[in-house]
Formats: C-alpha cells, structure tokens, sequence
C-alpha cells in the first residue's frame, strides 16, 4: 500500500509521529512518503541547514520526505501563527492536488487542523481517502491558548466548522484518548468511525550519555527532570512555585527544565523573583536522544499542564514517554491522564495549579530512597509495556489505514 502522511510537524523538529513512526509502517511492508514543513518548531526560526523555497525532497533512512513551503512562525503574535498554519495548507493543497494520485491513501497528523481539510480538499477531488489522527481537540485548545482575543470568536466559529467538514469527510478519526473519542462522538462524529489509540513512547533505551556539563548539574542532589516545550499549557510557574516551597524541607533538591518555548523568559523571570535560581536550571533544549539520556540520569521526571476543561480528555505524550524511562513522576494534571499515572503505580498526581499539593510531592519523592524510587519506576515501565506499547498501537493504526484505502476501491 502506498501512503502518504501529511504531517505540519516532523524531524528534524520533536514530532511526537516522526521518522519512527513512518520506519515502522515501512517495515511492515508499506510504500510511505511524507509531506510536511520546513522545519521550524518550537523556536518559529528555520532549523540550521534548511533555507525557505517552495519545495525541497529529501532522503531520510530511505524514506522520501517532501518538505512543503510554510511561513516559521511560533510566538505570541496571531497573525504570525495563523500565516504558519495557511501558508501550510495552501503548501498542502497544491502538493494533494498534483502529487495525490501517487498514493492509496493519506494519514493526516492533527493539530493544526489545516492539513486535513487540505486533503478533504484534494483527497474529493482526487478521489483519495483520509485518515485523521486528532492529538488535540480545536477549536478547545485553540481557546484555551490565549491566542484569541477580541474578534476571536469569530475566529472560533471558523475553526469549529473546519473541524466539522474534516471529520464528516474523513474515512475515519483516530482519538488519542477515550475522552477524546467520546467528544468526538458528541460532536456528530459517528461511533462507526471513530477509534481510540493510546499514544507510545519514543524513549530509546541506550546511545551515548548526556553531555559532561549535564551530568556535573545533576551531582549530590535530588533531580527533577523536565524536558519539553515551555509553552502556555504547561503552565510550568505552578512547578517553579512548588519548588521555592519544597526546597524550604530540601535543600537538595532541584529542579532542571530541558526546552525551549514562548514562555522561557517569564519563567526564568519568576524563578528570580522566588530567588530560587540555585534549585531551578534553565538547559535549552538538546537532541532527542540526548534528552533520553538525560531522563535516564534524573531522579524524579515532572510533568505539569495548566487546569483547563480541554485537559481533562488529552494525554500529554510525555505521559508515555516518562513511564518508558521507568522513572518515578511527579504531576499536576487532572482527567484521563492523571488516571493513568495513578494506576501505574509510579506517580505521585497533584491537582493541576495546586502547588503546596506540588511541592509536598516534590518533598516526598526527594525523602523516598534510591531504591524505594527504583521501584516506583519498574512499576511504570511494566504499566508502559501492558497498556502503550508501540507495536500493538501501530498495528491497529495500519488496520485501520488498510480499512478505508480498501473500502474507497471497492
């Protein structure tokens, strides 16, 4: 079967479906291509050795990825965000429209949600089916941004009709949470066509070590770990907050932030004002696998999102991917999430924006010994491997591929 995945997001940016998830249809037998952006997320600049043009086809482990004009932008400023999201689905378009005919069928990574009406667009016009993957409820999340404001509704009501069309002419919508998929549902998606599929991870066990300078920070203390986009979701001042409580109870304790994001210079800002700098570490971001080898070495992984509704139906991938490092976790996040760091056995979960919850939680785990967080951590990893693994996730989504490219021959 030949499929293209059109993706806005895909490496070298941190694409939670990137190269690996397109290996792995590969190996079982498929013909895949990707088209996707150049690449510049989270920093909104394009990545080194890239340079803006119209188009550009590139080899990555053999698989053909066609890399599609969008304008870099990914800051505050709305008008830049919603030039990076057009400027994709007019690239998008184009290509569908002239290149579709190659394939039996699209995968459509959502969010943005521009991608998938591009192919609602051409897949009717080239008669090509679509699968849609919706890793973020729009227009929900896109309100809960703070990107809107003033006309915004408007804008709402636009995004919420897009959504609509993608899903009615999409062969089927793949939720990464059951929350999710009952929302779906509620939205007039019908029960036939919608599935659940947890997320995986995408830890990689092995490789070279973190950097020496990294390793000399996590020295004689109690580290927290967390690595990721510092953004507005992550609402990671609650964290800081937690940390000026607890290091009252551990002097020891400390918390380093791997990322970048909008929100890095008011989060090093409010660090000073708690006069915690000697707890809190700002890294920058680093290598995929390079942050592997950094969870490896943590004591403690956190992961935070701020207390919003839309929260309550989304599983951060970081959910996955912490449990796969078989480290112990500490979390201020509600809803399916939480439920599911509870039932792992490795987490210890907060309310979200609730720091002294936090902070107590923080002291807890730097209090537990090496090996009482050793344990925590198996747990996890046992509970990663039974409920959201790789294989098993990527076989449904084939199936499900195979499904509507051969339901649309018939």
């Amino acid at each position: 079967m030949r499929i293209l995945y059109l993706t806005q997001w895909f490496e070298p940016e941190p694409a939670f479906k990137g190269l690996a998830f397109a290996r792995a249809m590969v190996a079982r037998g498929h013909q895949v291509e990707v088209a996707t952006a150049f690449p510049n997320y989270p920093s909104g600049k394009l990545y080194p050795g890239y340079r803006l043009r119209p188009y550009q086809r590139e080899l990555m482990d053999e698989i053909v990825v066609h890399r599609l004009f969008v304008w870099p932008s990914h800051d505050r400023s709305a008008i830049g965000r919603v030039l990076n999201y057009i400027s994709f689905w007019l690239s998008s378009l184009v290509f569908g429209l002239l290149r579709a005919g190659r394939y039996d069928v699209v995968y459509v990574y959502h969010p943005p949600i521009t991608p998938a009406v591009a192919a609602a667009l051409f897949g009717r016009l080239r008669r090509r089916p679509f699968v849609m993957e919706v890793q973020d409820l729009w227009p929900d999340s896109v309100a809960s941004s703070g990107m809107v404001s003033g006309s915004g509704g408007r804008l709402i009501r636009i995004l919420d009709a897009l959504c609509r069309f993608a899903y009615r002419s999409a062969a089927a919508v793949i939720a990464q949470s059951e929350g999710m998929r009952k929302q779906l549902e509620e939205r007039g998606v019908p029960a036939g066509k919608l599935e659940r599929i947890y997320n995986w991870s995408t830890y990689e066990q092995g490789g070279d070590p973190a950097g020496g300078a990294v390793r000399a920070d996590f020295t004689g203390k109690v580290n927290f770990v967390y690595g990721g986009n510092l953004g507005q979701a992550q609402a990671l001042h609650t964290v800081i907050d937690a940390v000026a409580l607890a290091a009252r109870e551990r002097t020891d304790l400390h918390l380093h932030l791997f990322g970048e994001g909008i929100e890095q210079d008011r989060l090093m800002a409010h660090a000073a004002e708690k006069n915690i700098e000697s707890h809190v570490t700002f890294h920058g971001p680093v290598p995929r696998r390079t942050m592997d080898r950094v969870f490896d070495q943590a004591d403690v992984l956190v992961l935070n999102l701020k207390d919003d509704p839309l929260y309550e139906v989304t599983i951060p991938s970081k959910t996955q991917h912490y449990l796969s490092c078989g480290k112990p976790i500490v979390a201020g996040l509600s809803g399916e999430a939480a439920d599911i760091l509870r039932a792992s056995g490795a987490a210890i979960v907060a309310a979200p924006g609730d720091a002294p919850a936090m902070a107590a939680a923080l002291v807890s785990m730097a209090r537990a010994g090496e090996a009482e967080r050793a344990a925590l951590g198996r747990h996890g990893r046992a509970f990663y491997e039974a409920h959201l693994s790789f294989a098993p996730a990527i076989d449904r989504t084939l199936a499900i591929i195979c499904r509507a490219a051969s339901f649309q021959s018939r």
